[in-house]
């Protein structure tokens, strides 16, 4: 079986791999556990030295891997050389945090010394999606790096090329006993690898759908998983908001990666008493978009990773239109070459529709009216999912009251939802559970056990 990259620019294959036969899983498994008993011995001083020497390498090579990510998955390479700068970041965060999140933790008991010490756990195993093929591994692996763990990591397929350089830099950096492998292997593979006592965890970044599945296995083998699936964040604009300011944050928000983000805004929330203004200024700001090529720096809209995925949304679109939404802008595919979609913006979207209640994974924003504050937190809670949302109002203590209202792993005041290395990350309800990042993230892979020495 051969994985294929195929440039979604183009429709053009870029490279073939071969899949792992399973002598060679076998191999890198027993890696992986060597790598293991290795890093766990190392300092922290010692694991921040290699890690920081990622961050350098990732800088180094921003370029090259930005554009590597555009041609496997369509990222414009702007964004994409962001991507690989912010790995940069969260490595350097960990390098200089861990080992105070980590540090033996002592209670006062009857004994006469007692604490919670924290270590590794051993080999996770990491599936993760194209979308943001850097960011997904190295928001989950640097923290498991300095917690001393290893990692396989299954990667999508398509992004292979991604994969194998990322194994390459972390070797690069000194991660040389094979702490960072990658598994070339299909889906059904991975059920294998999670019953294989040599693994210890399984963190996925994905669909519900495979959440579902992984959580059902690892559970079936007693391992710990952290998931972070779907979203279809709500993005609230009351009435008293800036709206300049909320449409163009708004456009971004939706519009970055080419709509395909688990935490893009996806339901935009708007005060009956504004939405007329506001869907005009959002509609201007998405009418100025550039579609193009993803290797163009000025490129703001790329194309969608894969032609069955472009499908997807524009069957969902069409969907919704039958619904009774209105294409206010897009609505179609373009007529070029690669999987190109229009940016589009529906209106007139409601509850119980498919663009209200799925996630779209592409560059389609739906614009829902509320009759007020209330009635807009109330729509925004009305969904399976629970990553992310936003609030835009000038009252900055009405917006803090509202952002605490919503069911999400992360909400916002007048911004656009992001990952930042300092703050947990990570959904409720169908869009998964447990955290990355922040000192919450390096926690999920750890053992915390107790010491008594009496």
């Amino acid at each position: 079986m051969a994985f294929l990259s195929v440039n979604p620019a183009t429709g053009n294959e870029i490279e073939q791999y071969s899949e792992h036969a399973p002598a060679e899983v076998d191999t890198r498994l027993d890696r992986a556990d060597a790598a293991f008993r290795t890093n766990r011995d190392r300092t922290f001083d010692a694991r921040a030295r290699r890690l920081r020497r990622a961050a350098d390498l990732l800088e180094e090579r921003s370029e090259t891997h930005g554009h590597l990510m555009s041609r496997e998955m369509g990222k414009p390479v702007s964004q994409a050389v962001g991507e690989i700068e912010k790995c940069a970041w969260v490595c350097r965060y960990y390098a200089e945090n861990a080992a105070d999140f980590l540090a033996d933790e002592p209670v006062e008991t009857s004994a006469q010394k007692s604490y919670a010490a924290y270590e590794p756990l051993g080999p996770v195993l990491a599936v993760m999606p194209w979308n943001y093929p850097f960011w997904q591994l190295f928001r989950f692996g640097a923290p498991a790096l300095m917690a001393g763990n290893s990692i396989l990591l299954k990667h999508a397929p398509n992004v292979t090329g991604c994969a194998l350089a990322i194994e390459e830099l972390m070797a690069d950096a000194g991660f040389a006993d094979h702490e960072v492998q990658t598994l070339l292997v299909e889906e059904d593979t991975v059920s294998d690898v999670i019953a294989d006592r040599r693994a210890r965890a399984v963190t996925l970044t994905g669909s519900v759908k495979a959440g579902k599945a992984v959580a059902k296995q690892a559970a079936a083998q007693v391992k710990p998983t952290v998931l972070e699936l779907g979203g279809s964040d709500p993005f609230i604009v009351c009435d008293d908001a800036d709206l300049e300011a909320a449409a163009a944050t708004g456009c971004t928000a939706r519009m970055q990666n080419t709509g395909q983000s688990c935490i893009a805004a996806k339901r935009f929330i708007v005060d009956r008493r504004v939405a007329d203004d506001f869907t005009e200024r959002l509609l201007a700001h998405v009418e100025r978009l550039t579609v193009g090529d993803p290797q163009d720096s000025q490129t703001d809209i790329g194309p969608i990773a894969r032609a069955d995925l472009r499908a997807d949304v524009h069957d969902q679109v069409e969907r919704a239109i039958n619904d009774g939404a209105v294409a206010a802008t897009g609505g179609h595919t373009l007529n070029r070459d690669g999987f190109y979609y229009a940016p589009t913006v529906l209106t007139d979207v409601e509850p119980g529709t498919v663009a209200f209640d799925k996630e779209i994974f592409g560059p389609v924003a739906s614009v829902v009216v509320a009759e007020n504050a209330e009635h807009a937190v109330t729509l925004a809670n009305d969904t399976r999912f629970g990553l992310g949302g936003s609030v835009f109002t000038e009252n900055r203590t009405k917006g803090e009251q509202i952002a605490r209202q919503l069911e999400v792993g992360c909400a916002f005041v007048n911004e656009m939802t992001k990952s930042d290395p300092r703050l947990p990350f990570g959904g409720i309800k169908d869009s998964g559970y447990g955290r990355e990042l922040s000192h919450h993230g390096i926690h999920e892979f750890v053992n915390a056990k107790t010491v008594w020495v009496e």
